[in-house]
């Protein structure tokens, strides 16, 4: 059986990893092309090709991502009231893997909703498939 502390540390690492895929694929390329740094997403993406398969499937990692961020806040609200042991060492452990979780759970909604706005969002500059597969751009201004 898994102990409670190792299943908060492994949930709050892939929630963690989740959502930082989650702004790999789609937010940081988004903020560079904005500001300019195109060539630094095509750099990007010749050093890292796994980004575009990210990014052709953002709805994927959006949703396992959003999955995995609601179980591991579900299960911090379920052990939110679970004893912490009773040895002075193993208490300031238990205080600091909480404090850990806590940090990580919040952070990865941050991190999780900076991502989601980038490619979900409405923008003036968007990215249609148009007939034949051929992608037109078109900016509103």
């Amino acid at each position: 059986m898994i102990s409670l502390r190792r299943r908060e540390a492994v949930l709050s690492s892939l929630t963690l990893f989740t959502a930082v895929s989650t702004l790999v694929c789609c937010a940081l390329p988004a903020m560079f092309v904005l500001v300019g740094a195109g060539a630094v997403v095509a750099g990007l993406v010749t050093t890292l090709p796994q980004i575009v398969v990210l990014s052709e499937h953002k709805a994927l990692v959006f949703v396992v991502a959003g999955a995995l961020l609601a179980a591991f806040a579900l299960f911090r609200y379920a052990s939110r009231n679970a004893p912490c042991p009773a040895d002075p060492r193993q208490a300031a452990a238990c205080q600091r893997l909480r404090r850990f979780g806590g940090i990580t759970l919040y952070s990865s909604m941050v991190v999780y909703a900076v991502g989601f706005f980038s490619p979900f969002s409405p923008h003036p500059c968007s990215t249609d498939v148009g007939v034949g597969g051929g992608k037109t751009e078109r900016c509103r201004t």
